[in-house]
């Protein structure tokens, strides 16, 4: 879909090793499911990649158990300076075999080679060496430095290995053992995570890996024997995790749904604005909770932004997600891509005006090109559910105020971005949104060292930084 031509520029699939079939990882060792195995696929050629095992309440109770004997017996008592070198050494295994794993989370995601490659697997090995040198400070932290226990955890599909990172480091590094679920859609990362659980000999029942779809979950969840709930995912998926917990001393974390604005001013840098709204809406296809999906706009340069915003969507590469020029690669599964047609359906009915540039579409695989609606009102869906793929909705506003009570109106809260050259009104515009992260001039900026998570329906505790230690230690607010 570029003006430009570009040589093709694939990476070679030769370095991962797909197994046919993939069992469940508890105790430290792969044992069969006693579920009906599924069959993950390439989403961007349909091909299938492996069956995989699905874990019944039978496998889900064997690997709480093997949690909360590791948790009894090794993990919990060990000294932090002990838990931290087996982070440090799960770090370094992952740069050791980033090429591997970014090729292999491309195939199972769709995500281009170049986000796994620069983007995914270097922050969740920076996750896990920052969080191994909290291991032995926990004193420190404010939050006391007596684990949980037993943390079951529940990831979303959109980044399988980074979510990976950002719930079992700060797990383990508070002393904690772990049961995690991924995605029933992506799930080939995690089960290599295993095998680097293995190859850094942690011991085992630490770290136990069980794969299935919302059943598997939701048994998860609802399991007595786990002590703390980790969920990232949908906001409906999220409130009846809620009601589930409700009652019980567990603890909970959510990061949930969001409905992003990035907010440009007519003083904004307009070069980087433009390249800040392109990243903040097709970075990995639009499949981030906090995208920045509503654009808000200064009335006297809307014509401006919209020109230069198409001119840029133009030159954007659609196509084999292993081919390091792709910029926008597959939709993840026929499901996701339903639903961002119904919702694109929608708002073109509702009267917004849709573009997208040209580009064809590969015949196999889900795909969707990048697409901007004008003329949007906040009365639109598209303005107000989370449409979660490259769909842009453009509002406009005259003053600051207008901007603030226009990207305050929507149930989320999870993000947020300003471009303007006013440092005091970047400071203003800030305080009065109501997110949990406000980036200024740039988007979708992460640290492990920064905390994130939502508001509102966006949901509650914070994962990174210092304050993600208090999602798994006792004593703590979060």
């Amino acid at each position: 879909m570029s003006i430009f031509e570009y040589a093709p520029a694939p990476e070679s699939r030769a370095i991962v090793d797909i197994k046919g079939s993939y069992g469940l990882f508890v105790n430290g060792e792969f044992t069969d499911g006693h579920g009906t195995p599924f069959k993950t696929v390439n989403p961007a050629t349909e091909e299938v990649l492996a069956e995989v095992a699905e874990a019944d309440a039978s496998d889900v109770d064997a690997a709480v158990k093997a949690a909360r004997k590791a948790y009894d017996k090794v993990w919990g008592p060990m000294p932090g300076r002990e838990r931290a070198k087996y982070l440090y050494r799960i770090a370094r295994i992952l740069q050791e075999r980033a090429r591997e794993i970014s090729v292999l989370e491309t195939i199972d995601n769709g995500k281009p080679i170049k986000e796994s490659r620069d983007v995914d697997v270097p922050t969740a090995a920076a996750f896990f060496f920052y969080y191994a040198g909290w291991a032995d400070k926990l004193e420190h932290s404010g939050y006391g430095s007596t684990p949980l226990g037993v943390a079951g955890q529940v990831i979303p599909w959109n980044f399988p290995l980074l979510m990976l990172a950002w719930k079992i480091a700060p797990a383990l590094a508070c002393g904690n053992t772990v049961v995690l679920k991924p995605a029933e859609t992506t799930p080939l990362t995690a089960l290599l995570f295993a095998e680097i659980c293995q190859q850094a000999d942690l011991p085992p029942g630490v770290v136990n890996i069980i794969t299935g779809a919302g059943a598997t979950g939701e048994t998860l969840v609802g399991h007595p024997g786990i002590d703390k709930v980790a969920f990232t995912g949908s906001t409906g998926v999220g409130k009846a995790i809620a009601r589930t917990v409700a009652g019980s001393d567990k603890k909970i974390t959510l990061e949930l749904g969001g409905k992003a604005a990035n907010i440009v001013f007519d003083d904004a840098p307009m070069d980087q604005a433009i390249e800040g709204i392109v990243n903040g809406i097709f970075f990995n296809q639009g499949h981030v909770c906090c995208a920045g999906s509503r654009l808000l706009v200064q009335e006297s340069v809307a014509d401006e932004v919209l020109e230069r915003l198409k001119r840029r969507m133009s030159t954007l590469r659609l196509g084999d997600p292993l081919d390091k020029n792709t910029d926008v690669g597959a939709i993840n599964s026929a499901a996701q891509l339903a639903r961002i047609h119904e919702l694109s359906d929608v708002g073109e009915a509702e009267g917004a005006g849709r573009w997208s540039p040209e580009c064809e579409l590969p015949a196999n695989g889900f795909w969707f090109p990048p697409t901007v609606f004008t003329g949007v009102s906040q009365a639109h869906r598209i303005a107000r559910e989370e449409i979660f793929g490259p769909v842009l909705s453009v509002l406009t506003f005259r003053t600051p105020s207008e901007a603030v009570e226009k990207a305050n109106n929507t149930p989320y809260g999870l993000s947020a971005g300003i471009w303007t050259d006013k440092g005091s009104r970047i400071l203003d515009i800030a305080g009065r949104l109501r997110a949990g992260v406000v980036w200024a001039n740039t988007f979708n900026k992460f640290d492990p060292t920064s905390p994130f998570g939502g508001y509102k329906e966006s949901g509650y505790g914070r994962e990174g930084g210092r304050h993600g230690l208090a999602a798994y230690l006792k004593g703590a607010d979060a």
